[in-house]
């Protein structure tokens, strides 16, 4: 994700989006949230909002690929 020119808050804000290192099935549950990041760096300026804004969607995004590797855990034993 390209944050480039962004107020460094906001660059800061888009760490931890990336999801190619995941295996495929944890893929498919990160990229959502890493393409609604993308929409709203596209749509919205630089403001303390949008790093919040940010910051809890990626707090939303490890919790649901938390919840997908523990249940990928849970249904190989």
């Amino acid at each position: 994700m390209d944050a480039t020119g962004r107020h460094s808050s906001t660059q800061q804000a888009v760490r931890g989006f990336t999801y190619d290192h995941l295996p495929h099935r944890l893929q498919a549950v990160s990229r959502p949230f890493s393409e609604l990041a993308e929409q709203m760096l596209s749509y919205l300026p630089d403001d303390p909002e949008l790093t919040a804004a940010l910051r809890k969607l990626r707090e939303a995004k490890d919790c649901c690929v938390l919840l997908a590797a523990l249940a990928d855990t849970a249904a190989e034993s």
